[in-house]
């Protein structure tokens, strides 16, 4: 496809860096669920291509999506390359003179939501994009984080994931993880629930300062710390013993969940505003969720213990 940055050779190894990653953390996820054999669960690889001419985006990615596995009830992992005439309203909130103007993005996205509730569900993404006006160098900037949805939290999963977020960013300069907490704190928070989403983690958009080189290396750390954040906590948790009880607050807390994404998350909006996949953008939603009107558990039980405990912005290191 003929893109913005079809001269740069930069641009064919941040392509293959994320490719490489999302087989990478599959891979991981499948070596979690065990042999096929005793239940575990494979992913499917669905690839795809918008060719010129076939709408408002052109581009190719890979979606990968396991459902019904013993360890993850549904897991999804994709990898897309797309360019566009114009960038949607969603990706120029902070560079108001791109509006309208021709971009090309490309990343990896991934949510995985467990089958027992005391696994919390993940969530990660890094990509890049440029933009620029007809006859204008374009325009590269980052984004991307992790952060951590638990149902029944414990303060050593949250401070391991904290601490993996912080060692991932600590070479390019110290004040990064505090900046980006608190920016993940605000972002994954809904706001007509006056509620956060999880635990948090990091969160990081519009990012250049560091120059190319720099910017794409921080970038790469963050996707290179997700399987040491996350893995050791499924392992840790992936055989406590559940019921009903939890199984239904994971249901309900899934709906917070389902609320986020479709109301506030702003990549949902840039993939929905600039007619994007549907299915790979909406990979993100739980197979099952639960809604039930104003639901109060009762006074120091786990459930309650979440929202008084857990999700409250606090420094975890």
């Amino acid at each position: 496809m003929a893109t913005l940055l079809a001269d740069n050779p930069a641009v064919a190894g941040v392509r293959a860096y994320l490719q490489e990653l999302q087989g990478r953390i599959t891979d991981a996820v499948e070596a979690l669920e065990g042999p096929a054999g005793q239940g575990g669960a494979r992913f499917r690889s669905d690839a795809w291509q918008r060719p010129a001419g076939s709408g408002s985006l052109q581009g190719d990615g890979v979606t990968r999506i396991l459902e019904g596995g013993r360890v993850f009830e549904r897991a999804g992992c994709g990898f897309s390359h797309v360019s566009g005439p114009r960038l949607p309203p969603s990706a120029t909130e902070h560079r108001p003179e791109l509006a309208g103007a021709p971009f090309e993005a490309m990343g990896v996205s991934l949510v995985f939501h467990p089958r027992n509730p005391y696994v919390p569900t993940v969530h990660m993404n890094v990509r890049m994009i440029a933009a620029g006006q007809p006859g204008a160098e374009p325009v590269c900037w980052f984004g991307g984080g992790m952060d951590l949805t638990p149902f029944y939290a414990f303060h050593e999963d949250v401070v391991h994931f904290h601490r993996a977020c912080r060692d991932a960013l600590a070479p390019f300069g110290d004040e990064l993880y505090p900046r980006f907490k608190r920016w993940c704190d605000e972002y994954f928070y809904l706001k007509h629930r006056d509620e956060q989403r999880g635990v948090g983690g990091i969160f990081f958009d519009d990012f250049s300062e560091l120059g190319f080189e720099q910017s794409l290396a921080m970038m790469r750390s963050v996707g290179d710390a997700f399987l040491g954040a996350y893995v050791p906590i499924v392992q840790r948790r992936g055989d406590t013993p559940w019921g009903e009880r939890e199984r239904e607050f994971q249901l309900y807390r899934r709906g917070r969940y389902v609320e986020f994404n479709l109301v506030w998350d702003r990549g949902t909006h840039f993939g929905l505003q600039s007619g994007g996949r549907t299915e790979s953008i909406l990979l993100s939603m739980p197979p099952l969720v639960a809604w039930s009107y104003r639901r109060e558990w009762e006074p120091g039980s786990p459930e309650a213990e979440l929202g008084e405990r857990f999700l409250q912005r606090r420094d975890w290191l």
